[in-house]
């Protein structure tokens, strides 16, 4: 009779996910908000993408989603709406 000796398994550190994970995560999120119609979901979404992409120095990218930020505020009259303009006017993209 053979004995055999079961060795647990390596813990293994969970790895940093790749920025690619966290975009494309970030991309479903916003896609399922736009289908649930949730508005101050879309506005903390799109705040946390210009973040991301300002992180990045990717400007254009930052002032675009701080637009729909801004847009989704207003027309559901998000209390953030008024900072998030004057974010858009520091960056040139409004007066």
């Amino acid at each position: 009779m053979e004995m055999q000796t079961h060795l647990p398994e390596p813990i293994r550190p969970a790895l940093p996910q790749a920025p690619e994970d966290a975009s494309a995560r970030l991309d479903a999120a916003l896609i399922a908000a736009h289908e649930a119609g949730d508005a101050a979901g879309l506005v903390a979404l799109y705040i946390r993408a210009a973040d991301a992409a300002a992180s990045e120095d990717r400007v254009d990218a930052a002032a675009f989603y701080l637009t729909h930020a801004h847009v989704f505020a207003l027309e559901s009259g998000h209390p953030l709406a008024d900072r998030l303009h004057a974010r858009l006017c520091a960056m040139g993209r409004d007066e």
